[in-house]
């Protein structure tokens, strides 16, 4: 055999036994006499001694070996003279009396090391490589701990798992599809699933009334770093049930799968908060509420002042950062250039300092009294020595804006603790939304999504205001899954598409196989997805999802390591009926 133990399992009660190990080099080092190789495998690091008193010649031929070796030997354990705590073995190493070489290496273009000389493009072209790196593994490990773990959770509570197609029809909702031409079916596509939302609501239909599937699904969106054009779901639904059941079921798993695999309880129930009061109170249907920095409404205190900005404002929101009274003019600016990125929007921050002495400085004083800002403070809630931070202008933009300053302020004063975990459920978003390109509303989430029973009579009148039984669960300003209460009724189900613009025709053309299936006894059903990539991500106190992923896309969709997408050669191009559009 190869190994007889793993680099990373033999202790001080072993020593006097004779091993053998297999790995690879991660480096050697050379003490007078005296050879030392650490050997690497995914399971730990073992050193290994070899002694030109013992064997001249096997010294040598170690002093030889280069990072990344793949080698075998064999040997006795001893106690090691100078231990070392930071790794499991260090009680111990490997006195070598045989060296095989499986493998010369290359040098590695970057070292292999927790932390790496290698930037993110390079990397990735030599994934094989970086994934043999500590850290890595223990992203990958994480990341099945928590499949193994959720099928145990869902296993348990009766739930089938169920794989659905792959290869399916393209719908107009949603993301862009990825498409795959038929060469059985000249001139036709099926899609990738962005998801399998019909699929599993046809299994509700067919009687199957617990399914879940962690499944792959594919968006073809501009990416960044919690999106790739391929990702995992934990795809679940359930038929009869209510938000309710939903909603405890899944906290349930999300619990159990923190318990498990970072050894975190959550004391009690996760809080809830409705879309609207998140808007208002963040800016954001996903909210970080691991720090405070709520927002305040200042147009009653801020307007009909002589400051034209805030006068022809919409919203003049606020926020304050404790004991930040001290920034500098230097920082404030900093912070102003910050907003007025393109990528935010912004045309320019107030700012409030609540000086220690009870007096207040800002940006603004040409305009308002002590006294006016003393105002500011009582209804922001600020206190000496805190700043006030203003935005201004339409309302939705400028809530989005101070949402990102928010987020940038929480990173700035270290509020954002990765490995604090703050869980939190967004209830009642809206039904539709309006698009200003295509002149419609669109779904929200999409188009089976059930909307509140009370709120049914404003689908004709106005549209815009009807809540759905759609829920999010939040954690640390990422949106770790959401689902819905689906529509189960083609009557009702007909009046969506209707009210999204689709015909008779298109509505039949694009989803009859599901209505038809409604006719049939489709149970109330409802379900929940959850972006895997992301939980473990934020499990693991990441912004990133790459690193969790085998094998993941660059910010372009590339694959750099295999070079994909790629072009197919002209006999494909025919064989599918297929001619590529010139330049």
């Amino acid at each position: 055999m190869y190994r007889t133990h793993n680099c990373g399992e033999l202790r001080i009660n072993q020593v006097g036994e004779n091993v053998t190990l297999a790995g690879w080099v991660q480096r050697t080092r050379e003490m007078g006499g005296m050879t030392f190789v650490d050997l690497r495998d995914r399971y730990g690091i073992t050193q290994l001694a070899f002694s030109t008193d013992d064997n001249e010649q096997l010294n040598q031929s170690a002093r030889k070996l280069g990072r990344e070796f793949v080698i075998q030997i064999k040997g006795e354990v001893i106690e090691r003279s100078s231990k070392n705590k930071n790794i499991l073995t260090g009680e111990v190493e490997i006195k070598v009396v045989e060296l095989t070489i499986l493998n010369a290496a290359k040098t590695p273009p970057f070292t292999i090391e927790e932390e790496t000389d290698g930037g993110d493009e390079l990397r990735m072209k030599y994934r094989y490589l970086d994934i043999r790196r500590t850290t890595i593994q223990e992203k990958l490990r994480l990341r099945n701990k928590v499949a193994l773990e959720t099928r145990k959770y869902l296993d348990g509570e009766n739930f089938m798992d169920v794989e659905t197609p792959y290869l399916i029809k393209s719908t107009p909702e949603g993301a862009r599809d990825f498409v795959v031409p038929s060469r059985m079916n000249q001139g036709e596509f099926y899609a990738l699933p962005q998801s399998p939302q019909t699929f599993k609501q046809l299994l509700m239909v067919s009687g199957i009334d617990r399914y879940y599937q962690i499944v792959k699904c594919f968006r073809d969106e501009d990416l960044r770093a919690d999106r790739q054009p391929e990702f995992t779901q934990i795809d679940c639904e359930m038929s009869f049930v209510e938000q309710e059941d939903v909603l405890n079921t899944f906290e349930g798993l999300v619990k159990h799968l923190f318990k498990a695999c970072r050894n975190v309880d959550f004391e009690g129930d996760f809080p809830r908060m409705t879309f609207a009061e998140a808007m208002e109170k963040y800016g954001s249907d996903k909210p970080d509420i691991r720090f405070g920095m709520e927002f305040k409404n200042l147009n009653e205190v801020a307007k009909n002042k002589g400051f034209k900005i805030f006068d022809e404002a919409e919203l003049v929101v606020g926020i304050v950062a404790e004991q930040c009274a001290v920034y500098s003019r230097k920082q404030l600016d900093g912070l102003t250039k910050w907003v007025q990125r393109p990528q935010i929007g912004a045309k320019g921050l107030v700012y409030v300092k609540y000086n220690e002495d009870g007096s207040f400085k800002s940006s603004v004083d040409k305009f308002y009294s002590q006294e006016d800002l003393k105002t500011w403070a009582e209804m922001t809630g600020a206190k000496p020595g805190d700043l006030i931070l203003v935005l201004s202008g339409e309302a939705e933009k400028a809530r989005k804006q101070m949402n990102e300053l928010r987020l940038h302020m929480g990173d700035e004063l270290g509020l954002r603790n990765p490995n604090e975990f703050k869980p939190l459920w967004v209830l009642d978003f809206p039904l539709l939304e309006w698009d200003e390109e295509t002149e419609r509303y669109h779904a929200m989430h999409h188009p089976f999504t059930s909307p509140k029973q009370e709120d049914l009579e404003l689908l004709d009148s106005d549209p815009g205001k009807v809540r759905a039984n759609a829920y999010d669960l939040a954690m640390n300003g990422v949106e770790l899954g959401g689902g819905s209460i689906r529509i189960h009724d083609r009557e009702l189900q007909a009046l969506m598409f209707k009210h999204l613009g689709f015909s008779d025709e298109e509505a039949q053309k694009q989803f009859g196989f599901l209505m038809n299936a409604f006719e049939f006894g489709a149970p109330p059903h409802g379900g929940i997805a959850f972006g895997l990539d992301r939980l473990v991500a934020t499990m693991g106190g990441s912004d990133s999802i790459r690193d969790y992923i085998a094998f993941p896309k660059n910010n372009a969709g590339r694959d750099i390591m295999i070079d994909a997408p790629a072009t197919i050669d002209e006999e494909q191009l025919n064989e599918l009926a297929l001619r590529l559009k010139e330049d």
